[in-house]
Order: C-alpha cells, then sequence, then structure tokens
C-alpha cells in the first residue's frame, strides 16, 4: 500500500487522469441497475478508498478540506461515483476524528478498509421518515438465547453503492427499546440486496434497498450506541454532498464554455461566445461557482480551525447555497448549448437531472432555513 506516502497534490492528480474516462463511462449508466465498477476499480488502484484512514492505520489522514477536493474533481468525471464512493470516505473520516467504533469493530474493518474494503451506514427506511428527523428504526436486532448474538431483521433504503459494499453499518432498535449501529459484512447469511433504485438522477449509485432476513451477527459487532450526544457528533464529512453536486455543476459549465469557444453559426461567422449575451451568461455561471466555492470550503476550514464552535447552520447552509447554485450553473450551461443539450448524447441533460437530486440530499433546505433562522433569532435575545 501506498496512499500514506502520496501527498494530496498527487491524489488530486492522479483524480484528474480519470476524468475524461469517468466521463466516457456515464452515459451507460442510465441503464437501470447499473453501477460504475469500473471507477471504482480505478479508484482503488490509485490508493483513493484508504485516503481518510488516520495515517496510523496506514491511511493518507487527509483532511476535510482536501477530501472535499477530491469529492469535487471525481464528480467532474461521474457524479454517481462520487457520491457512492464518499459515502465511505465521509464514514471512515468520522472515525479519524472521533474514533466512536468500538474497538473489536475497528480491529476487524480497519485491517480490510487498507486491503480497500468499502462500508456504508444504512440507516433510511421505507416509510419510517428521515433519521435526521427523529425516526426510529423499525430493523430489529434481537438478542440470541445465549447472548452470544444478534438477530437482525428488517429492510433499509438509499443503500448507495450496494453492489461493491464489503460492509453495513445498520441502525436498528434493540428489545429495550435502544437504538445502536451493528457491523453487519455483505456476506453474512440473511443479507441481501433488492435492485429497487430506479431513479433518473444519479443512477449509477445503485442505491438499491438492503434487505436483513434474520441475519445472526456477534454481539461484539456492535460499532456504537446511538444516543443523543452520538446524534449531536461533528460530521463534517457530510459537505462532500454539495462537493460532489459542485463537480457536477463545474462540468457542466466546461463543456458549455468550450462549446461556446467553438461553435460558429454560419450565419454568424464566429464563435457565439463573442456575443454579449453569451458572455453575460458565462459570467453567471463563474460567479455562482465562485461563491459556491469560497462559501463550501470557508465552512470546512471554519470547522477544522473551530473545533470548539458550532458549525451545524453553516453547514446546512453550505449544503442548500451550493445545490442551488448548481441547479442555476447546469441551466444557464444548457440555455447557452441549446436545444442539443436535451439530446441523449448529451452530457448536460444529465448533469440537470443529478444536481437537482441535491435538493433531497440531507439536510433539506426547510431544515437548513430553520437552523439559520433559529440562531439568527437567539443572537437577537
Amino acid at each position: 500500500m501506498t496512499a500514506y506516502t502520496e501527498s494530496p497534490k498527487d491524489v488530486l492528480s492522479s483524480l484528474k487522469k480519470l476524468k475524461n474516462d469517468f466521463q466516457e463511462r456515464e452515459r451507460e449508466l442510465d441503464q437501470l441497475n447499473s453501477f460504475p465498477f469500473q471507477n471504482v476499480a480505478e479508484l482503488k488502484k490509485v490508493d483513493y478508498t484508504t485516503q481518510t484512514l488516520p495515517k496510523e492505520y496506514k491511511g493518507g489522514g487527509v483532511s476535510l478540506t482536501q477530501f472535499l477536493s477530491f469529492q469535487e474533481q471525481i464528480a467532474k468525471g461521474c457524479g454517481s461515483t462520487a457520491l457512492s464512493i464518499g459515502w465511505h470516505m465521509g464514514t471512515v473520516l468520522e472515525f479519524a476524528e472521533h474514533r466512536h467504533w468500538n474497538e473489536e469493530v475497528v480491529s476487524i474493518v480497519v485491517p480490510e478498509i487498507q486491503k480497500g474494503a468499502l462500508i456504508n451506514t444504512a440507516a433510511s427506511e421505507r416509510n419510517a421518515g428521515s433519521p435526521l428527523r427523529g425516526a426510529k428504526p423499525t430493523t430489529t436486532a434481537v438478542l440470541s438465547e445465549d447472548g452470544q448474538s444478534y438477530i437482525i431483521t428488517g429492510e433499509k433504503t438509499f443503500t448507495s453503492a450496494s453492489p461493491v459494499l464489503d460492509y453495513f453499518f445498520v441502525t436498528a432498535t434493540r428489545e429495550n427499546g435502544t437504538v445502536a449501529v451493528f457491523l453487519v459484512p455483505h456476506e453474512t447469511k440473511g443479507v441481501s440486496i433488492r435492485e429497487t433504485w430506479d431513479s433518473v438522477a444519479l443512477r449509477g449509485t445503485a442505491s438499491h434497498d438492503l434487505v436483513l432476513d434474520h441475519v445472526e451477527i456477534p454481539v461484539e459487532y456492535v460499532v456504537e450506541e446511538v444516543t443523543a450526544e452520538s446524534k449531536q457528533r461533528r460530521k463534517g464529512w457530510l459537505l462532500h454532498i454539495p462537493a460532489c453536486y459542485l463537480g457536477i455543476a463545474s462540468a457542466a459549465r466546461d463543456y458549455a464554455v468550450k462549446f461556446a469557444a467553438e461553435y460558429v453559426p454560419t450565419s454568424l461567422g464566429k464563435p457565439i461566445g463573442t456575443l454579449p449575451n453569451i458572455q453575460q451568461q458565462i459570467g453567471e455561471m463563474e460567479i455562482h461557482l465562485l461563491s459556491s466555492r469560497h462559501f463550501l470550503y470557508g465552512v470546512a476550514e471554519k470547522y477544522e480551525q473551530h473545533p470548539d464552535i458550532d458549525v451545524q447552520a453553516d453547514m446546512a447552509a453550505a449544503k442548500s447555497f451550493v445545490t442551488n447554485q448548481a441547479i442555476k450553473v447546469v441551466d444557464l450551461a444548457m440555455r447557452i448549448v441549446g436545444a442539443r443539450s436535451l439530446s441523449a448524447q448529451n452530457p448536460l441533460h444529465r448533469y440537470y437531472q443529478h444536481v437537482r437530486a441535491g435538493l433531497h440530499n440531507p439536510p433539506m433546505d426547510d431544515i437548513a432555513f430553520k437552523s439559520l433562522a433559529e440562531r439568527a433569532l437567539k443572537e437577537i435575545e
């Protein structure tokens, strides 16, 4: 393994070299039940999946801002790949910051991550409401008669990257009403994936349903207890969500600017990029991207530099702002390119679908606005 000997600059350079191939493959992901297997394999080849692992565990030990720049770059090539791998990377980064996993789980999972294993948390459930809004898992964890194992039963939705995950961190409710996170290896008997993900946006995340049919795991596989404190734990890595949509919007911008610089209508005799109205739209895209990038990385730096300051509202605001700006950027790009942006062969229509998916990733706009309003009102008191 060489990941921990490489500088963040070297990692970013390796990711940039993958962009064109990722873009070429992305159109294939519109097919039902598809997944960017080759992209993930290539990310593993450049040791990307170990970059957020702490250095003492032979990982890259990268910072939050470095992680976000990596995710933005991957998303310029393929949004589905970026968002999928981001859940694994972020889960590991949260561990690097808080060291909240049970020691038994650390001894099992970390060596596997060093070898390329992937993980994701499975928390959402159909018709149960969002875990961020206080929904309690209907998935159950029942202690076996001999007290040596838990029997887990239930179904989880939005399990991104499900075809390649080696481990799931499953939230479940025990008989005494307490909630915990359990380590569930993909190969365990009773674990299956129901291919339900038919979204027109980010189809390649393969966010299918995880089915747990009387899955038996050792009692030592409790990752952590879910408490009021754990729910309030700082999770800066969630900024990878807006970073991905910023990357997608940047790809749309690049396509539109290149088109404007090269497309010469016969009636005009020169590139449309010379026209004032096109330059106006390009300028608008630039402002949206610049403001988004400054906002996102500014919040990330504040998070890193001030560990004792509550930046939850700032993070929610960054996610809302960047996502909505990304939608505006892709819309402007499509206006510049015109009707051909709706062609099945043109990436812009995919970018537009992809960035709109960001509206439904946590935290939603209403939560962001509520957080900001509460903070503003509190400051007045």
